[in-house]
């Protein structure tokens, strides 16, 4: 019998839970679906991570790390586009890895999920209080110095952490509840939200294209890449490129790790193939155009920042809006934060609107406790205690941990994400040869293998401390798993019905002879 371990869950059963009286509501066409992949993509991604980025890491050379970035998504979003086409149900990467690698790689990448957009959210929220205290001080409040910022710093400069002198980041937790609140009432009114925003949003993105390029100083551009075009790293030893204070690689490709985060939007819109109208078509038009649209929105914002503010000179708290004010531009500071504060309250929107999800499907499937996290709202059928507990977490982490640890922090978890989903392609193709496929990725397989080797890279390319973090974080997760999620599996149920099936005991089966 195969071990419980390594049982795939059939393509058939992943289907027929989309019949159950748990299904969620299919109200998203194309549109709503793209608009909610440049929702999470734009937002941080420009008007926060921009900043450190090039501050700390690549100088101008940014514009080169979102090119990398972006063609490494690009592989991914191709593996993704397709399995989602083939599996329309909530869980994303977690579903697709429960199909094709078994349930213990399933559980720790539906782990590893939860650790992306959960973080993600956060690092949303703490970018999101930057700016509406920028715009606030604009208008001439300011909020008592102890509720503004987490109460400890990572500092590049000497590679330690200090205290702030502040509590916690209160603007971080008031949104974070409010979005949450929006989260609870239902999908289609958190759709038709987002959807507005995303428009603002685009403008004021378009806004800062054209009139910054106005302000851009060619001379600024030099050096082009002062921390050099690499920064590969193994495990805190850096093979190639400049090595910062902290040990901590530099450069180009250091660079594409940090801002990597910026692109895991498109991958959100996979978490609702189950709320799509049409998913086989719809969801990987949402994947793909949204990806497409905010590569090219991303390399224009960074060419115009580098380009109005020396590199070293930019705010990385605020940086898009403060660049405006160093240029000679207060007025705009206005509109660009309105937009920034828009935006970014959008991208938190659809990661937490993820978050839940991925739980839910853990949930179905046994993994977390289904009273809970399976629950869906009987009016509003949306998973409502999952939402909840994001919510709470979301705050916590985002009210003391700062914004550098966050956002390196969650990177490597999505760069994980994506190599999974990349080899499960391979395996799949293999596997199920024949399964409908309504959106094939071309160039099987050299478009998976350039996926995960260039995800891999720039796994490498983060500081070793991630590493740490990530192995912390799987641990937790194995012990969850190993005490309560094995043993309330439904695919253990499954595999003991179908062995008394067959006639043989589930207590004395051979571990190698199951077949599903």
């Amino acid at each position: 019998m195969r071990s419980q371990l390594f049982a795939t869950k059939p393509l058939q059963l992943l289907l027929d839970e989309m019949a159950g009286e748990h299904r969620l509501r299919r109200v998203l066409g194309p549109v709503s679906l793209t608009a909610l992949g440049v929702s999470a993509i734009i937002g941080t991604g420009i008007f926060v991570l921009t900043g450190i980025a090039a501050h700390d890491k690549t100088g101008p050379a940014l514009m080169l790390s979102f090119v990398v970035a972006g063609v490494a998504c690009i592989f991914a979003a191709m593996c993704y586009a397709e399995f989602a086409s083939m599996v329309p149900v909530a869980g994303s990467a977690y579903t697709y890895a429960y199909a094709t690698l078994g349930e213990l790689l399933a559980w720790i990448i539906g782990w590893d999920l939860l650790l992306e957009y959960a973080v993600a959210s956060s690092t949303v929220a703490h970018g999101w209080s930057k700016y509406f205290q920028n715009f606030l001080d604009q208008l001439g409040v300011h909020l008592p110095a102890v509720l503004t910022n987490a109460p400890f710093d990572y500092h590049p400069d000497t590679g330690l952490l200090a205290l702030t002198g502040t509590w916690f980041d209160l603007p971080a937790v008031v949104i974070t509840a409010l979005i949450t609140v929006v989260l609870v009432i239902g999908i289609r009114e958190s759709a038709g939200f987002n959807a507005g925003i995303v428009l603002f949003k685009l403008l004021v993105v378009g806004f800062v294209i054209v009139v910054g390029a106005f302000h851009v100083d060619p001379a600024n551009w030099h050096p082009f890449a002062p921390y050099g075009l690499t920064g590969i790293s193994f495990f805190g030893k850096t093979l190639f490129g400049q090595t910062g204070v902290a040990g901590e690689p530099l450069g180009m490709l250091s660079g594409a790790a940090i801002i990597f985060f910026a692109y895991i939007g498109f991958d959100s819109v996979s978490t609702h193939s189950e709320e799509a109208r049409n998913p086989q078509r719809d969801v990987p038009i949402g994947i793909i155009v949204s990806l497409v649209l905010c590569t090219v929105l991303y390399i224009a914002v960074a060419a115009v920042l580098t380009g109005m503010v020396p590199y070293d000179q930019i705010n990385i708290d605020a940086p898009v809006s403060d660049a405006f004010r160093q240029a000679g531009l207060p007025w705009a500071r206005f509109l660009i934060s309105l937009g920034a504060i828009s935006g970014i309250t959008s991208v938190l929107l659809v990661m937490m609107l993820s978050q839940a999800r991925v739980l839910l499907a853990m949930a179905r499937d046994g993994l977390l406790p289904v009273e809970f996290f399976g629950a869906v709202h009987e009016r509003f059928r949306t998973p409502h205690k999952a939402t909840l507990v994001t919510g709470l977490f979301v705050a916590a982490v985002a009210a003391v941990v700062p914004l550098r640890v966050l956002a390196e922090l969650v990177n490597i978890g999505t760069l994980l994400a994506f190599v999974i989903v990349c080899g499960a392609v391979l395996i799949m193709r293999r596997t199920h040869p024949d399964a409908s496929r309504p959106f094939r990725a071309p160039f099987v397989p050299l478009v998976p293998i350039l996926g995960m080797a260039s995800c891999a890279l720039l796994m490498f390319s983060l500081p070793a401390e991630n590493w740490l973090r990530l192995a912390i974080w799987l641990a937790i997760g194995l012990t969850i798993y190993f005490s309560y999620g094995r043993h309330h599996s439904v695919m253990a149920q499954y595999l003991r019905n179908e062995m008394r099936r067959h006639g043989v005991s589930p207590a004395g089966a051979p571990a190698n002879k199951t077949r599903l």
